[in-house]
């Protein structure tokens, strides 16, 4: 089982880190859903700890739809992150008919080429998640799927979720990583409803259960109690 949290600070990603996390999604703007960190972020939190760092590619929180300009961006900070020593990228791209940009999609992989690749949960809004699941199993480069089978929180979504990794298994496609609502009490349960073999943290990892507040080593410890033996 791989568990990974959210991190806003290199603070984060050393706490973390010791507290037994396998990997970081690397984001600023958490107040709005997560955006793209800076350079200076990026470089602080991969020398923050060994663990791979995954950063957020998502220049603005209007939608998951990004034109030329949006895009170039992307492309840019793909780049940074790279030269950073970032271990992925996180990234989700839908068109105005709300389905999977897949032009967009294939600029940002080839941008990412050899890095691992997250697609986040823009995945949440496709209307069809299977149908959608299978575009991205066409797509090797992309490693897993951060989903919460819809817009509800994960936990009320398992047989959705259970659903997708059974789906994914069936085409050879990327992991099915559950997150949202997720945290040291119910993460289990959920795994055990699902079968997924990828968890992902955000307040739920954090002291008061709150942004406001560092990441909870008590709580990882928790989370990763349930799974002392990583993939």
């Amino acid at each position: 089982m791989i568990v990974e949290i959210i991190a806003i600070t290199p603070d984060d990603v050393a706490v973390a880190a010791a507290a037994g996390a396998d990997r970081i999604e690397l984001v600023s703007g958490i107040a709005e859903g997560g955006l793209t960190p800076s350079a200076g972020l990026i470089e602080a939190a991969v020398q923050a700890a060994a663990i791979p760092v995954n950063v957020m590619i998502r220049p603005h929180s209007q939608s998951f739809r990004y034109n030329e300009a949006d895009q170039l961006v992307m492309l840019r900070d793909i780049e940074v992150a790279r030269a950073a020593g970032a271990a992925g990228i996180v990234i989700g791209l839908l068109n105005d008919e709300g389905e999977i940009d897949r032009a967009a999609l294939e600029r940002m992989l080839a941008a990412a080429s050899g890095m691992d690749v997250t697609f986040h949960r823009a995945f949440d809004e496709l209307q069809d998640q299977a149908d959608g699941l299978r575009v991205l199993s066409e797509y090797k480069a992309i490693s897993r799927v951060l989903t919460a089978g819809g817009l509800r929180p994960a936990p009320e979504s398992c047989d959705q979720l259970r659903m997708l990794q059974e789906l994914s298994a069936q085409l050879g496609g990327p992991r099915i990583m559950g997150g949202y609502g997720l945290n040291a009490d119910n993460a289990a349960e959920l795994v055990k409803k699902t079968g997924v073999p990828e968890v992902h943290f955000g307040s739920g990892a954090r002291l008061n259960g709150s942004f406001q507040y560092g990441v909870d080593v008590s709580a990882v410890e928790r989370i990763r109690s349930n799974w002392p033996m990583r993939a």
